[in-house]
């Protein structure tokens, strides 16, 4: 197979110095999983987990920054760390330290405003933005790094423009054609068209609902929280076999906020994705939200067929799932639930899913 690691290689490249990065831990083992998430969650703020194993006496990466805030966690020897002033305070995503990379060289020359030894046990909290490099003594070398990637006010600024482009589409002054045999090469040919586009753009930023450009900044950020996988297969038959005694667990790391109804409508907010639901619904859909597992007979206001049918449909939506429809055994698909009373039953998947998405950057090297 084309992606699988080559051990002997691992090995030689550990032996000549090199670090051994295991990303994406926050996606593949229980207690990180569920320690990232819990963070996530206290935070406000998307969060990832990386492994970083230094042979003795080695260097994992040269001095350099990160766009996101890091936590590191010492878990095994020991590892000399060296912290420098930023050359960028608070750098976004698109500002990444290889783009400043003789200011950053230039600054790991300067004195240090850290220069320590983490053992294990110890932590060490680095701002984006701080130079840090650090190097493994006597002994193998491994650490956490727990990961935040900040939402800031930038990703409001990119929401809001976000906003504008969609809205300004309407002005037809801002679609017309600019002037036939136009030089695009003078800039002064242009001067008018752009002073108009730039006034029509200031009054659509005035238009600007702040409501929905913090709609579309909680949309973006949960998209990053990527909720545990569901089993398909075994998910919709389950959906399609649904009792009143079936019991309904809302899907977990699934970031999800009832909003207010507007006339017979209201909206169930999953992730990335929005949920239109009748009005009458609202009391089973908060009742679930609130205690995150429920029977459908005990989902209230709504008459049996009724929560029925809503039941089958939070499923289908993967907003829930039927708690012990089963996963799927060696790629064989698990059988659909027999009637009768259910369980809260099998335990989650550990990590995955496909209603979210997180850009895993590399961390903090060592």
């Amino acid at each position: 197979m084309a992606d699988q690691v080559s051990s002997d290689a691992v090995l030689r490249l550990f032996a000549d110095g090199s670090t051994v990065v295991l990303q994406g831990l926050h996606r593949l083992w229980p207690p990180l999983i569920e320690f990232a998430d819990q963070l996530a969650a206290d935070l406000g703020h998307p969060t990832q987990v990386n492994a970083y194993v230094t042979p003795p006496s080695s260097r994992g990466f040269s001095p350099h920054y990160d766009v996101h805030d890091v936590f590191v966690l010492q878990v095994a020897g020991e590892k000399h760390w060296t912290i420098h002033e930023p050359v960028l305070p608070e750098p976004l995503r698109t500002q990444p330290w290889n783009d400043r990379a003789a200011e950053v060289a230039a600054a790991a020359q300067r004195e240090p405003v850290i220069d320590a030894v983490l053992r294990p046990g110890d932590a060490l909290y680095l701002p984006r933005g701080y130079l840090h490099s650090a190097v493994a003594l006597g002994q193998t070398s491994a650490h956490l790094t727990i990961g935040v990637h900040s939402v800031t006010r930038w990703t409001a600024v990119e929401s809001a423009l976000d906003l504008v482009r969609t809205l300004a589409a309407d002005d037809r002054e801002l679609r017309r054609s600019l002037p036939l045999g136009v030089d695009l090469a003078d800039p002064d040919a242009l001067r008018d068209d752009v002073a108009t586009v730039v006034g029509a753009l200031r009054e659509w930023l005035d238009r600007v609902d702040p409501a929905q450009v913090a709609d579309r900044v909680r949309s973006r950020t949960w998209a990053q929280v990527r909720p545990e996988p569901v089993a398909p297969l075994a998910q919709a038959t389950a959906a399609a076999a649904l009792t009143p005694d079936s019991v309904l667990r809302l899907r977990r790391r699934l970031r999800t906020s009832l909003a207010e109804a507007h006339g017979e409508r209201v909206t169930l907010l999953g992730g990335r994705r929005s949920h239109e639901f009748p009005a009458a619904t609202r009391p089973a859909l908060q009742a679930l939200l609130e205690t995150g597992e429920l029977e459908v007979a005990d989902l209230p206001g709504l008459d049996p067929a009724d929560r029925l049918t809503l039941a089958r449909r939070l499923v289908t939506e993967s907003i829930a799932v039927v708690a012990d429809a089963g996963h799927p055994v060696d790629g064989v698909p698990a059988t659909a639930p027999e009637p009768g009373p259910h369980g809260p039953g099998a335990p989650a998947p550990d990590a995955g899913g496909d209603d979210g998405e997180r850009a895993d950057g590399l961390g903090t090297g060592s």
